[in-house]
């Protein structure tokens, strides 16, 4: 089990029972089947590093430092406990996930870590709304973008691993969070700790980690893994091998309407026979889930799923239909639907380069015996 306070560790880390991808930084997804409850327990929530997790001791956690700058009126410091004593402490309940969760089904293969659809958890944050912080600072009137800093560094050592930013708009949306806990607990090394920003819609690559300062920018950031082709997606259709104008990308803002069948578990055998109870979770970056169906049939035709009520405007909600076995081998495929009408396409979503936002419908495939 993972030491979920990641302070102080020596030795190495154990994972288990999360996967660990094969790269020079630690990053390790969920086994879909593990992913079947409203708030993800704390073992089953995925890695996710651009870079070396920073060395940060148990005794920083009181003098752990925050700088809001830039494009502010008055610049100020905020040691993580002043945060607390000034700022209103709230709770949101919010899906995270890595902008390349799903990339391993995209054909031809992209750049990036090969995630499977484990890459995403729904928890429970807690922390200071990043709007009060920055009012509090007073917004200069030019300032359109955020810029966080953070200690964590590249592979190479010798430079920022992720500097990521927000839209102002974003930055000051209610949800958005300076976060110091999850689900009820301190905020982990592993995870970001002792604070991180909690932007919930958007990929987890804005969600930066370990946060030390944030400025105000009358520009859009342009930091380590803001350029170029990092985190953007084509703003016109892509061929695989095709010339890519990285001035046609755009920054992922809110992710896209996706779903996750999480029980039963895909290869897994039934009696012949009865019926199964299918579940899951669907979410949305920026409408709501508006319904889910299931097919059996390879998706010829459509089955209405019960759609639990939504209980946290960012989380996910849950999604039941039960189903007959009587074929010796059933393809199980979830579709959700969004408010807006977006629907998650059959197979993958549209390739592109790095392989983001892949919100293709889930399957899974279970056996008679």
């Amino acid at each position: 089990m993972v030491d979920q306070s990641g302070f102080g560790l020596s030795g190495g880390i154990s994972l288990a029972p999360l996967s660990v991808l094969p790269d020079a930084s630690l990053n390790a997804e969920c086994p879909t089947y593990l992913l079947d409850t409203a708030i993800t327990p704390l073992a089953h929530f995925f890695v996710r590093n651009n870079g070396g997790l920073p060395s940060i001791e148990a005794s920083e956690l009181k003098t752990w430092t925050i700088a809001i700058d830039g494009n502010v009126d008055k610049p100020q410091r905020f040691r993580l406990p002043e945060l607390r004593e000034r700022f209103e402490t709230v709770s949101v309940t919010a899906v995270l996930e890595c902008a390349g969760n799903g990339r391993s089904a995209f054909e031809p293969k992209t750049d990036g870590l090969q995630w499977s659809r484990g890459a995403v958890a729904c928890l429970e944050w807690t922390g200071v709304r990043l709007t009060d912080v920055l009012r509090h600072c007073g917004v200069s009137p030019d300032a359109i973008y955020t810029g966080h800093h953070s200690r964590d560094k590249a592979p190479n050592g010798s430079e920022p691993a992720l500097s990521r930013g927000l839209p102002l708009a974003k930055a000051l949306a209610e949800e958005t969070l300076l976060a110091f806990e999850v689900n009820g607990e301190p905020l982990g090394l592993l995870h970001g700790g002792p604070l991180r920003v909690v932007a919930p819609g958007f990929p987890g690559s804005a969600w930066q980690k370990w946060v030390e300062r944030i400025e105000l920018r009358d520009q859009v950031h342009d930091g380590a893994k803001m350029n170029g082709t990092d985190y953007r997606l084509p703003s016109r259709p892509i061929l695989p091998g095709e010339p890519v104008d990285e001035a046609t990308f755009l920054v992922i803002e809110a992710m896209p309407i996706n779903s996750l069948i999480t029980f039963p578990a895909d290869g897994s055998v039934h009696e012949a026979g009865t019926n199964v109870e299918v579940r899951g979770f669907a979410w949305c970056g920026d409408h709501s889930v508006a319904g889910v169906s299931i097919s059996i049939d390879g998706g010829r035709m459509w089955q209405s799923a019960e759609l639990e009520p939504e209980a946290h405007r960012f989380a996910w909600r849950r999604f039941r239909k039960w189903i007959p076995l009587h074929q010796q081998e059933t393809e199980i495929i979830a579709r959700a639907t969004d408010s807006s009408g977006q629907v998650q396409p059959l197979g993958t979503a549209a390739w592109n380069p790095r392989g983001y936002c892949n919100n293709g419908t889930h399957k899974v495939r279970l056996r008679t015996g």
